[in-house]
């Protein structure tokens, strides 16, 4: 008879579990006020997520502090992680989430924020993603992943047009063969290893002297082919345009941030281990998947009539510039992916608000789409401020200097020439050269053309009505983390190496 284990709370080190619990609990809570009592305003579950969101970062702040002292620590029975990669990517999902939220206190009244189940799958999405991140457990890594992209899916439909449920059941399917994709590269390595875990996997691959070369590459080629669906890299980008377009402007700046620096930190932790054992084949495939995702998504962005597409066109070459940082594998280029991702976040998540609040219902006869280059045309005689916040953001977004994303682009270029990649930064460097002419052109739009004549007396009012207090300082925010980036810049970049260099990769 076998005798029972007896496995004591503080074997389980269950702090390394409370952040993800948090958002979990907050939306179990608004679930049971919806059915206790109905019908109740938006602005509670606003508050709710807020709030909860606030007890999480809280619970990060406690894990670094842990994490300082003792350094990298397992927990649940050796299931999570928590290194520097899993807390400072955790910071990003948080904080961003902290400033989305706010964006469902508009004047108008749209649909999805009328349901509290919005919020609470909000708050189990943000759970799937700290889960992903915060271990390297591919079965765990597996379910957080699933959890956060099916709340997603939902979140998308409920937007309520036509082109919403399109663009859900794209991302549903996309994200279908990419599970797909996954399950089977999970069943080679574990064939190969025996083990789910990816240091156990590095560990005995290592060991046998990658001798079984030929699998390890059907495992990494299905790995690659999940994790392009889920950046969005070339040449499984497709969908992207599609569900940004579906979606709303908010949760499409949102998409473009928070899901993506998840499945770095997965592609991080999966390849970068392979990259260091000098696997060629891997480094020439991922040298290509960058260079041609900058470049082709650049392409596709110049000839863009939509300004919405043509931010998802530009979020893609962004995907593929920042997956640089994986392809050079040292401290510098790690540091640079989230120093990158950290500013990228304010100035997309700024651009994107500024669609979210110009939305219209109802689109004059000149207009194709809700978000075309014409709507903006002349915007600095109908709406100056407008046009200038969101020109500085556009002139981030090209990295001219001194914005935020000039810093990310320079000190990512010079990681790659650290790192011996002098041909990849001179083609990072052209990129971004080309990347400038479409943002210019918006610039153009807004500051050099006439307002079309339906619109001038409407538009300025198109900009301000559905501005709410509280959007007005989540642009706030945005502005301030767009433009005075430099002065922060050395005390970010050290908050960041410190978590890097302290990781297990």
């Amino acid at each position: 008879m076998l005798s029972p284990v007896n496995v004591s709370l503080e074997s389980l080190n269950l702090i390394t579990l409370a952040p993800m619990l948090i958002p979990v609990i907050g939306a179990l809570l608004i679930l049971v006020i919806d059915i206790i009592k109905g019908g109740l305003d938006k602005t509670l579950y606003v508050v709710l997520s807020i709030l909860f969101l606030a007890l999480d970062f809280g619970a990060l702040l406690e894990s670094a502090g842990a994490f300082s002292k003792d350094g990298i620590m397992l927990g649940v029975f050796d299931v999570m992680l928590i290194d520097g990669l899993a807390i400072i990517s955790q910071f990003i999902i948080v904080v961003t989430s902290m400033l989305f939220i706010p964006l469902a206190l508009t004047n108008k009244r749209f649909h999805e924020f009328s349901y509290p189940e919005f919020f609470a799958l909000f708050l189990f999405m943000i759970a799937g993603f700290q889960f992903m991140v915060a271990t390297d457990n591919l079965i765990l890594i597996f379910v957080g992943l699933e959890t956060a992209s099916l709340a997603l899916y939902t979140l998308i439909a409920m937007h309520n047009r036509d082109k919403s449920f399109e663009a859900a059941v794209k991302y549903f399917t996309m994200g279908a063969l990419a599970a797909g994709f996954y399950s089977f590269g999970s069943m080679v390595f574990y064939a190969l290893t025996g083990s789910v875990e990816i240091n156990q996997i590095s560990a005995v691959l290592e060991a046998n002297n990658y001798a079984d070369i030929g699998f390890v590459l059907v495992g990494v080629v299905m790995m690659l082919g999940s994790f392009g669906f889920k950046l969005s890299v070339v040449p499984f980008h497709t969908w992207t345009p599609d569900v940004y377009e579906g979606s709303s402007a908010a949760m499409a700046g949102y998409m473009s941030i928070v899901p993506k620096i998840a499945a770095f930190v997965v592609a991080m932790r999966l390849f970068e281990f392979l990259i260091h054992a000098h696997i060629v084949w891997l480094e020439v495939v991922l040298y290509a998947m960058v260079v041609i995702t900058m470049t082709a998504a650049n392409m596709w962005a110049l000839v863009q009539s939509d300004v919405k597409r043509m931010l998802a066109y530009s979020s893609i070459s962004h995907a593929g510039f920042v997956m640089a940082a994986i392809l050079i594998g040292t401290t510098q280029s790690n540091s640079a992916l989230f120093l990158y991702w950290i500013l990228f976040s304010f100035t997309n998540l700024g651009a994107f608000s500024m669609l979210w609040i110009s939305r219209q219902k109802e689109l004059p006869g000149y207009q194709k789409s809700d978000h075309s280059f014409e709507k903006f045309s002349g915007m600095i005689k109908t709406s100056p401020m407008a046009a200038i916040v969101m020109g500085l953001f556009m002139l981030s977004l090209a990295g001219l200097p001194p914005f935020a994303l000039f810093w990310g682009k320079i000190y990512m270029i010079s990681s790659a020439v650290t790192g011996g990649f002098t041909v990849l930064a001179l083609i990072m460097a052209l990129n971004s050269a080309i990347a400038g002419y479409y943002y210019i052109k918006l610039i153009v739009y807004m500051f050099m053309k006439d307002p079309i004549e339906s619109n001038i007396d409407n538009n300025g009012q198109l900009y301000v009505a559905n501005a709410t207090t509280a959007l007005k300082t989540i642009i706030g925010f945005a502005i301030i983390g767009t433009v005075f980036a430099f002065v922060t810049l050395d005390s970010l970049l050290e908050f960041v190496t410190a978590f890097v260099y302290n990781s297990g990769y």
